[in-house]
């Protein structure tokens, strides 16, 4: 289960205030789409919930770890081990092919082992690219360099996806086969996925929406 409890987080000597009291919970298996404008903290709370960034308050935990709890090392295996990222730029390597790129998470640990090669062709065939491999990210369309970083983040079937904005640079149809891949991947590891979006669509996908608005969440 992935739990915030009262997150609020304070930015520079003037205390400027981005997130305000932000609790709440997902289960496993479950969705979650946190709707707002830009500026509404959004990318913050993604942030905070991956471990990339400490609240000023309150605290997350994923399935009963604080992934603040520990030294910079600790958060990092954390991160790799247990959550996957997906963000609106996919944020692939330039020089490396698809399959490579879907590799990256496995690299990190290490020596990459046949099982998991054979993973990353399987997830590129799951979603839709299993003729793209070979390819660099600058020989695909937008919404095939996303599908790629989609499958990047299911690599190592992480207990919780973050996606951030992940269709904002796509058409519709390409953002609905997107967020749709995202949910189904996610639903069947049991795993957890947040969604933060501005879009309606996207959102409407997920099994729950919830609205930020001035660093507050609504409910």
């Amino acid at each position: 289960m992935l739990e915030v409890d009262r997150v609020s987080k304070v930015f520079g000597s003037a205390g400027l205030p981005v997130l305000d009291d932000v609790s709440f919970t997902v289960e496993p298996g479950r969705r979650l789409a946190i709707m707002g404008p830009s500026g509404s903290g959004k990318s913050t709370l993604l942030a905070i919930i991956g471990g990339l960034e400490p609240p000023t308050s309150g605290s997350v935990r994923l399935d009963g770890v604080d992934p603040f709890a520990g030294d910079a090392v600790h958060r990092a295996r954390f991160r790799n081990e247990r959550i996957g990222f997906v963000f609106q730029d996919h944020h692939l390597l330039a020089g490396c092919t698809a399959v490579d790129n879907v590799l990256v998470p496995a690299l990190a640990q290490g020596t990459v082992p046949t099982a998991m090669i054979d993973r990353a062709v399987a997830l590129l065939a799951r979603v839709g690219l299993a003729d793209r491999a070979s390819h660099l990210p600058g020989q695909l369309s937008g919404g095939e360099r996303q599908r790629v970083a989609v499958a990047r983040a299911m690599l190592l079937q992480p207990r919780l996806v973050l996606a951030d904005e992940p269709t904002g640079q796509l058409d519709s149809r390409s953002a609905a086969a997107v967020t749709d891949l995202l949910a189904e991947l996610t639903t069947e590891t049991g795993g957890m996925l947040v969604v933060v979006t501005h879009d309606a669509g996207v959102a409407d996908r997920m099994g729950s929406v919830r609205r930020l608005i001035d660093g507050r969440l609504d409910g």
